[in-house]
């Protein structure tokens, strides 16, 4: 059990899609305006990580060699289309918001080299636990991202207003904001992991 425990968990930290393995940027920029956005596409993501890893490690041995990458590709598009279905009918002011980014899930390189680095040369239960810890990883990492943009550029979080009087810096509600905010925290966990070091 300890050994899923460190799968799960390197997908937090040593691996994380966002602050570690810089994987994903494409929606990270885009939907993390608003936390309940971020918490949408993590849940999205995570569960299209879940179900293609678990699908892949199945069927790695029935599949040729030389076809294997298109085939992971519908496996993947399988779980996003699934995934799209239910936003649209139990979540469609979210489907609305998070548009057409949840499609391009089935492009994403953090799920696709996922399938292929690590699902593919593993056991289902091994591959269970790194899709759940690369998903939770991301979905954290959305959280603090959309946090710290929707705090600072629009002057609430979950949509509350924090303070009467705040002068929101709107920088951060654009795409722009969310490069800065990446790339502070990049910085600032660079220089956690060199002191650890």
């Amino acid at each position: 059990m300890k050994k899923f425990f460190n799968e799960f968990l390197r997908g937090i930290a040593k691996e994380n899609p966002t602050f570690v393995l810089v994987l994903g940027l494409c929606p990270t920029l885009a939907v993390s305006v608003s936390v309940i956005n971020g918490i949408g596409m993590g849940i999205a993501a995570t569960f299209v990580l879940l179900g293609s890893n678990i699908i892949v490690a199945v069927i790695k041995n029935s599949i040729p060699q030389r076809i294997r990458i298109p085939c992971y590709i519908v496996v993947i598009a399988t779980f996003v289309t699934v995934t799209e279905m239910l936003m649209k009918a139990y979540s469609p002011a979210l489907d609305r918001s998070l548009g057409i980014y949840v499609p391009l899930i089935v492009v994403n390189c953090m799920v696709l080299g996922r399938a292929e680095a690590y699902a593919s040369k593993n056991t289902v239960m091994n591959s269970f636990f790194d899709g759940l810890g690369m998903g939770v990883g991301f979905t954290l990492a959305l959280i603090l991202i959309s946090g710290i943009r929707e705090a600072l550029g629009a002057g609430t979080i979950l949509g509350h207003r924090l303070f009467a009087s705040f002068e929101p810096a709107f920088i951060l509600g654009m795409p722009s904001g969310a490069l800065l905010v990446i790339g502070l925290l990049l910085g600032f966990f660079n220089v956690l992991k060199g002191r650890k070091a």
